[in-house]
Parts: structure tokens; sequence; C-alpha cells
């Protein structure tokens, strides 16, 4: 087993010397073989342990007599032993979670608690190629993620360093030999028999099957689970290279937004990862009735030929397609906050609830302009300017149309995202004339004699 061990570090780099190695030990078979593991490599590769020990308080006395018995054998091997007192119950009803799903998340946080306070290089535990078939086979009859069918990872960053899992190459009977060989006599877990757990059901009902298939089917769990990470961590990273170049994302506002053609340039797999990634930007824990129909129903929306669609997601978080764009933006953050009006006087700036901003000057010149400058003879305007949102009835004319158009239908025509609609910039003069729909349409003046211009400057948030 030494041996095989030894490779399987040596070759995934779960060590070097001079390390500081946490070790999550709570007192069985397979940790207590890890913790001796390490102590017979601990003057070959100058080791400093620490072994951390949590109790869950979950199964009274005989979870204190684990602890107790992994102190003594902590004393007796002369490693230094930090003990944790969890209490899941409390966790369980506060957070309103599972049983096992709460024990995992106080004890990882011990754990990450007392690798900052050592300073720890590594986190050792004591997972074995049998766990990591069960994990996979788990995985498999409850999520569509390539990323949860990985499995166990062998190495992973936590806290001030890495959690490393050296066992994963060999299985439990092979654990049990070694303590059984080293003479080690651990504690069993009463509970581990208890097949109401999923994972106990599997161990107890499935495991037997397959490995009377193959005796060798951890080794080769291990092969997939490896491979599977590594393309993951690089489709990750590709995906996160796409989502910074295509999507927009408002921190103040938790919204993401994106057009579609752009998204839909890259592979399927990379917009997958980045549909992922924008939730878990906007979330700030993912909702558990979170699946893959809501991965489906969102590249159906992709795909819908509607020019306004909207998708309800949990926790108030509504998908919006708006002809060729997308905005993710939660109801509750968007509660008619949108409507604002401002006085700008000349010479003057006015900066919008959005962070852009519009500067009014004075020229004694007319000059062309672009989108986002409007040029208005000064004889032509009624001070003081206002900037304001859109309102009930709005209307606007320019050169060549016939009459007026409502601002509406201006949006209609423009594709403007309706969220958008309601905090467009519109600037009007003290007798309420729209002179300009920013970036979109202007009024075009009498001509006239001027010589005197205001001249006013429209410049988007910087991002």
């Amino acid at each position: 087993m030494e041996k095989k061990v030894a490779d399987f570090m040596r070759k995934n780099k779960l060590l070097k010397k001079n390390s500081h190695v946490c070790i999550g030990v709570s007192g069985g078979p397979d940790s207590m073989a890890l913790l001796h593991y390490y102590i017979s490599i601990r003057a070959q590769w100058h080791l400093q342990l620490t072994v951390l020990s949590a109790d869950h308080q979950l199964r009274g006395e005989a979870s204190r007599a684990d602890l107790s018995y992994v102190k003594q054998m902590c004393q007796k091997w002369d490693v230094p032993f930090v003990a944790g007192n969890l209490d899941v119950q409390a966790y369980k009803e506060e957070n309103a979670v599972g049983t096992q799903v709460a024990a995992r998340e106080l004890r990882y946080r011990f754990f990450r608690e007392q690798m900052t306070r050592f300073q720890a290089d590594y986190l050792a535990l004591g997972h074995h190629g049998d766990d990591q078939v069960e994990t996979m086979l788990m995985s498999f009859t409850r999520s569509s993620s390539t990323a949860s069918l990985g499995g166990i990872p062998v190495k992973r960053q936590f806290a001030t360093g890495y959690i490393v899992r050296p066992f994963l190459c060999i299985t439990k009977s092979t654990l049990e030999r070694y303590c059984h060989d080293q003479h080690i006599q651990p504690r069993l877990d009463s509970s581990n028999a208890d097949t109401h757990y999923t994972r106990n059901y599997f161990r107890k009902h499935i495991m037997p099957l397959i490995k009377a298939q193959n005796h060798n089917i951890h080794t080769i769990a291990q092969h997939l689970s490896t491979s599977l990470h590594d393309d993951e961590q690089y489709l990750q990273h590709e995906a996160q290279k796409m989502i910074e170049k295509v999507v927009d994302f408002d921190k103040a506002h938790r919204q993401a937004t994106f057009e579609i053609k752009a998204f839909k340039l890259h592979a399927l797999s990379l917009q997958r990862r980045g549909f992922h990634l924008i939730l878990n930007y906007l979330y700030n824990k993912l909702p558990e009735n979170l699946s893959y129909v809501h991965e489906d129903i969102f590249f159906e929306l992709l795909e819908t030929k509607e020019a306004y669609k909207q998708l309800d997601f949990p926790s108030q978080l509504q998908i919006e397609k708006s002809y060729e764009q997308v905005v993710f933006a939660f109801a509750n953050d968007h509660k008619s906050s949108s409507q604002f009006h401002e006085w700008l006087t000349v010479p003057g700036c006015v900066v919008l609830p959005d962070g852009s901003r519009i500067t009014a000057s004075y020229r004694d010149t007319y000059i062309h302009t672009n989108d986002d400058t409007l040029i208005y003879p000064m004889e032509s305007i009624t001070l003081p300017l206002h900037i304001r949102s859109r309102q009930q009835g709005d209307r606007m004319s320019w050169k060549g149309l016939k009459g007026s158009k409502k601002i509406k239908d201006i949006f209609i025509d423009e594709k403007v995202h309706r969220k958008e609609r309601d905090r467009w910039p519109i600037v009007t003069d003290h007798n309420g004339h729209i002179l300009w729909l920013v970036g979109l349409r202007k009024h075009n003046p009498m001509t006239t004699t001027s010589t005197t211009y205001i001249q006013l400057v429209f410049e988007k948030r910087k991002t």
C-alpha cells in the first residue's frame, strides 16, 4: 500500500518537503490509517503535523469517546491535537438544511479556521477509492452536471493551502488491512450502517454488485474523475474568458446583460458554463431548487422568435429577452426607482442615476454632431433645461416626420429593452418641449440667425 500511495502522491503533487499538514481524523479506519501513514513519512519529508478532530454531537457519548480516542493516539504518537465541538443540530435548524449538509458545512468551517490559524500548507483527508466510486454513482442519479459527475477531487485549493486525498488510489479493504497490520484498533461509527443515508445505501446495496463485475472499479473511476476534472478546469477557464468578453455585469444593481448573437458565437459547452457563472455571480447562495430544467428553459429563451419574453427563476431572479438582448435582474431591486427629474443649468452638469452624465455649455458656432451630442440655438430654448425619465403620453417630432410620434413607439422601433425605457434620459426645455431623446432622436429647430448655441454632451457611465 505504501508504495502505491507514495507514487500517487508524487504523480498528483500532493506533498512537498518542510510542509505543515493538518490531518482530519475521526477515529475510523480510513482516517487512522491516514494519520499513521503521515507519521511514517514525517521524518523523511520533514513534516509538521496537526490533527483536527470534530465532534458533531449527534451520537452523544459515542462521539465524545471517538474524540477521546483520537486525542489519546495523538499523545501516544506525539502529534498535536485540536478538537472541534460542532453544534450540528442548531446549525441545521437555523439554516434549514439536512443533517449531512449541516455536518459537512460546519466541519469544513472548522478545518478552514484551523488551517488559517496554523497557516498550514495542506489538509489531508482519508477519502479512498470506494468513496470515489460511491460519490460518482450518487452524482449520476441526481445531477446532470459534468462537474458533479467528476466526483471527489484529488487536490483543490482551500484556506491557506490545499485539500489533498492521497488514499483515492486504494480501497477500503486495503486500509482495513493496513490498520490490522499496524495494530491500530480504530473506532467504528454505528451510523455508517444506517441505509437511510444515501451513501450507506449505495455502499451496502450497489457497490457489491459493481465490484462483482470489476474489483478494480476504483482505479477506473479515479482515472475518469481526473480526466473530467482536468477537462472541466479548462472549460471553466474558457467560459470565464467568454463572459468577461460578452457579459456586462452591473454589481450595484445586481444585473447581467448580454447580446444573444455574441453569446451564441461560442461553443454550447461554454454557453452552458457561462450561464452558470452568471448565476453564481448574481446569487449570494444558489437556491436548492435550481436544476437542469432552468438551464433548458434558458436555452429555449435564446432560440425564441418572440420580441419579448420573461423567465422567473428562484428568489425573484428574472431573465428577460427583449429583441436581441438578455437581462438577468432581481425583481425586488427594480421597483420604479428608475424615475428621475433633474434641472440642468448652462453651463453645468447632471449625473444621472445610472452614473452617466450630461454636460451643458455655450458655443458661438454651430458644429456637426454625433448621437451623443446636441447643438441647439439659444433663442429657440426656454431655460432652464430639464433631464428626466419618460412620462405618460410623451411625444416628439423631428425633421422629415409628419406630425409627432410617441416616445413609447420610438423605443419599440429602436428595440430598446423594456427595463431601459424607464431610465432613458429625455431632455426638455422649461416649457416641456422635448429636444432630445438621448442617443435616438433630436428635434430640429427652426432655421435661425442665432450666434449663440447650447451644446449638450452625453457621457455613458464608465464600467
